[in-house]
């Protein structure tokens, strides 16, 4: 190899994508590469033209448009371009142009191709490409998990409620009823288990036979029951009690009776225990009961990232699960105060309202009353029911809004007509306070009460926001406060100060500005969801937004989002609060990659949307 092959290949070794092939597979690029150089202002294609090769930059810049006009994308010192023709046939679809002089390789398609099919992290790479989605990339790299993938040990949630052998069945069951089970596990003088009694044996072995309740329990206990090892799959539990028919399976470690998994676990676990914590909610007959279930949900959505669960579903979850908090907190407050005076509807805002929230959240929330409110006659009550809810969905960790945007605030407890001269006049006279009212405001979801109160404000709401372009201007200039962090040449801009330094907000300049642009496109097109994914595709179809524009902001959103559920996941296990900081030193080169297409994404439809509205200093 000659030395100035040995520095092609040493260079692509430190950049990605290339940085993914083994020493072989960089040696053949190496010695593959066509070097040319070209001047400022060089065209080097136009769409329709041919490409058939993949271009490396290894010193300048150029950049990408398309047949707009619009900038797509920048390119600098060691990154690629050229792979959306390449998976076109060699056709080029946008204009590529030369801004700083550069030395340029080029990449054979030929050999691009076979490096793709020998080496998946390579096509991992580029399936974001092939149809220009980054959803494609996330699709590649996924890998298939289950929980019914989980042992036995991970799932029991009590330890079993056993009793000697020699007892009678009077004292059986009365153990039973006292632990509340429907299945006894019956030990030999060893601690070996000898038998299970269940209650199907009690009504067909008892009770139809007419036995007396001093008979001995080994008696009609099932001897010697089917068994399996802790350490055994729930899979194979569901196989074989499917099989035999059977509802109670004892659970053994090294012969010694740790648990009883019934066919109530088996369903809790495979509807991955978001039911079973919502059983334990509505069950809950006090604050502490809550806070005990919700402490949980961090360790849930830990599970559901590990399982590669997509954001959507992960957001959908969790605000189920506090919507599902809401409504019993509600509930335990009608129960000590009586029912309410007149009707009302609690309403979610925020992350909550669109089904968004993570394990990290503050609590966003107000409540529309019945016209027929009367401050003298019932302030009190809806006072102490809004001020009870707040505070226990604070103390389960829901923690009271910084804004004080919450029911407990008097000003957003109010009656309809109070609640439609806001909104009059937040899109009648767009004010910077009226704005950011409306980021929380205009996500807004009915989570109990009278849904009717709501529904004829919303479509208001709807209606007058469709037809004032002025307020939508506003809300485009209010969108773009929050940028991508993208540099001149797409490189990551880090954070700096407040303990946050080299590291990525993945809210605020990721997740934030996508909201803010679905959020501007809905309401422009007339589009009544609040929840983000449902805004984007609604926006499109209307549209509003370009039909790939669409589908990359969809993609951007998930994928932004599910590196920060992860980045969350990992706090939780290193025993760290969850945060929105990650540091690209704790991301893969694929997820690094990935992050600045959709910060790229990002960048071009808010410079889209500042077009649209004549925003001139966007």
């Amino acid at each position: 190899m000659t030395p100035a092959i040995a520095d092609i290949r040493d260079f692509l070794s430190v950049h990605h994508p290339f940085d993914l092939l083994p020493i072989s597979a960089l040696d053949e690029a190496a010695a593959a590469v066509e070097i040319v150089r070209a001047a400022k202002g060089t065209v080097l294609w136009q769409p329709g033209d041919r490409v058939a090769a993949l271009y490396v930059v290894r010193s300048g810049a150029a950049e990408t448009l398309d047949g707009d006009g619009q900038l797509l994308a920048r390119m600098g010192e060691g990154e690629c371009f050229g792979v959306r023709a390449l998976l076109r046939d060699g056709v080029a679809v946008n204009r590529t142009e030369i801004i700083e002089d550069c030395e340029l390789w080029l990449l054979p398609q030929a050999l691009v191709a076979r490096l793709r099919a020998d080496h998946p992290p390579l096509s991992y790479f580029f399936a974001m490409f092939d149809g220009g989605r980054i959803g494609d990339a996330m699709k590649a790299g996924a890998k298939e998990m289950g929980l019914l993938s989980m042992r036995i040990q991970d799932v029991l949630s009590r330890a079993p409620v056993t009793a000697p052998g020699d007892i009678t069945v009077q004292d059986a069951a009365r153990r039973m009823r006292e632990h509340k089970v429907s299945a006894l596990m019956l030990t030999a003088p060893d601690g070996a288990l000898a038998g299970i009694l269940t209650d199907r044996d009690l009504r067909s072995r008892v009770v139809a036979e007419g036995l007396a309740l001093d008979t001995p329990v080994a008696a009609v206990m099932s001897h010697g029951p089917r068994c399996i090892e802790a350490t055994d799959l729930v899979f194979e539990a569901m196989l074989a009690m499917s099989r035999h028919n059977i509802h109670h399976l004892p659970v053994l470690d090294h012969g010694r009776v740790v648990g009883c998994l019934t066919t109530s676990t088996v369903a809790d676990t495979h509807t991955h225990s978001p039911l079973f914590l919502a059983k334990k909610i509505h069950l809950a007959d006090a604050t502490e009961g809550l806070r005990a279930v919700t402490a949980q949900i961090p360790a849930l959505v830990e599970d559901m990232a590990a399982a590669d669960a997509t954001a959507q579903s992960i957001g959908r979850v969790v605000s189920a699960l506090t919507d599902a908090v809401t409504e019993r907190l509600l509930a335990l407050a009608e129960a000590r105060l009586g029912p309410p005076p007149v009707p009302y509807v609690w309403m979610a805002a925020g992350s909550q309202a669109r089904q968004e929230q993570t394990a990290l959240s503050d609590q966003d929330n107000c409540m529309i009353l019945a016209d027929a409110y009367d401050e003298a006659a019932h302030g009190d009550y809806f006072r102490t029911l809004a001020t009870f809810v707040t505070d226990g969905l604070n103390a389960c960790g829901y923690v009271y809004c910084p804004g004080e945007m919450m029911a407990r605030t008097d000003q957003w407890r109010r009656p309809l007509a109070a609640w439609r001269e806001y909104f009059r006049k937040w899109i009648d006279e767009p004010q910077p306070k009226a704005l950011m009212l409306s980021s929380v405001f205009f996500d807004l979801r009915a989570v109990h009460g009278d849904a009717g109160l709501f529904e004829d404000l919303h479509r208001s709401i709807v209606e007058k926001s469709q037809r004032n372009r002025i307020f939508q201007a506003h809300m485009a200039h209010n969108a773009l406060t929050h940028r991508p962090p993208l540099g001149f040449f797409r490189n990551l801009v880090l954070a700096s100060g407040g303990g946050r330094d080299h590291t990525l907000d993945l809210k605020h300049n990721g997740i934030v500005p996508i909201v803010d642009l679905a959020r501007v496109h809905g309401l422009a097109a007339g589009v009544p969801a609040v929840n983000t994914f449902e805004r984007i595709e609604a926006a499109g179809a209307a549209k509003a937004l370009s039909q790939d524009g669409a589908a990359d902001l969809r993609d951007a959103l998930e994928f932004i989002s599910i590196v920060r559920l992860r980045h969350q996941a990992r706090c939780i296990r290193e025993g760290r609060k969850p945060d929105n900081f990650a540091s690209p030193d704790d991301l893969s080169s694929f997820d690094r990659s990935h992050l600045k297409a959709a910060f790229n994404v990002i960048k071009t439809l808010q410079s889209s949307l500042a077009n649209t509205y004549q925003l001139s200093r966007f």
